[in-house]
């Protein structure tokens, strides 16, 4: 299956998303890499099966900001789903334009979240919590991440994962505003949902490299990619 990956910024470094994904080169997958935005031409989306989103909307690491997610290149995204095509969105993948997302909101809609808040890094533990080819063969496991808050915007998701972190501020390491006390919490880990022709699948993990090559998430990411490829095993 061939596969675009979408990946490389100033906090979410190329080498996290590459090294996650090189252990499912032998699994039938074959990644193309796209590190800067500008570097993207739609027109060519019709040559994969699935988009796996690991970037934000910054235009490259060494050019914080901008908007490579532009409104020409966001629609393409809606076309190419709903035309038949996959996207897997991993973590990062999830950032709006901006705060109030409205530099992003046609794609935003598409995924069907943005990315709200995160306290520190901490132990969270992700829980598959129905049967589902994503969740298939995937048990419990935790790792240190960035927990992810993330705003649902479709009202038609089918969460698949659930996250948890425990309460934070009883240790220094987590003592600096605004993080210091942060209150356990569940959260919204994966979900799938379908526009047009095509399948979106979430996944909120995935700061770390540790994170990627846990044999549990390596699952998750190739059930992710053969479900939005339509090559369910």
């Amino acid at each position: 299956m061939r596969v675009l990956l979408f990946c490389d910024e100033f906090y979410h470094p190329g080498d996290v998303a590459i090294g996650g994904v090189a252990p499912l080169k032998d699994k039938r997958f074959e990644f193309d890499i796209i590190k800067k935005g500008q570097d993207f031409d739609p027109k060519t989306l019709t040559n994969y099966s699935v988009v796996l989103m690991a970037k934000c909307p910054d235009i490259s690491p060494e050019k914080m900001g901008g908007n490579w997610k532009t409104p020409e290149v966001q629609q393409a995204f809606v076309e190419y789903i709903e035309n038949g095509g996959g996207m897997l969105v991993v973590h990062n993948g999830t950032v709006a334009g901006d705060v109030s997302g409205e530099n992003t909101e046609v794609i935003d809609k598409l995924i069907g979240c943005r990315f709200k808040w995160h306290p520190n890094d901490c132990p969270v533990t992700v829980e598959p919590i129905k049967p589902h080819p994503v969740t298939k063969n995937v048990e419990s496991f935790c790792e240190v991440d960035e927990h992810y808050y993330l705003e649902i915007l479709a009202d038609d998701i089918d969460i698949v994962m659930a996250s948890y972190a425990p309460q934070q501020g009883s240790s220094k390491k987590y003592a600096e505003e605004p993080y210091f006390n942060v209150p356990a919490k569940l959260c919204t880990s994966g979900y799938v949902r379908t526009q047009g022709k095509g399948r979106i699948c979430v996944l909120a993990s995935g700061h770390h490299l540790d994170v990627w090559l846990n044999p549990n998430f390596q699952q998750v990411l190739e059930n992710a990619l053969n479900w939005c490829g339509f090559a369910d095993v």
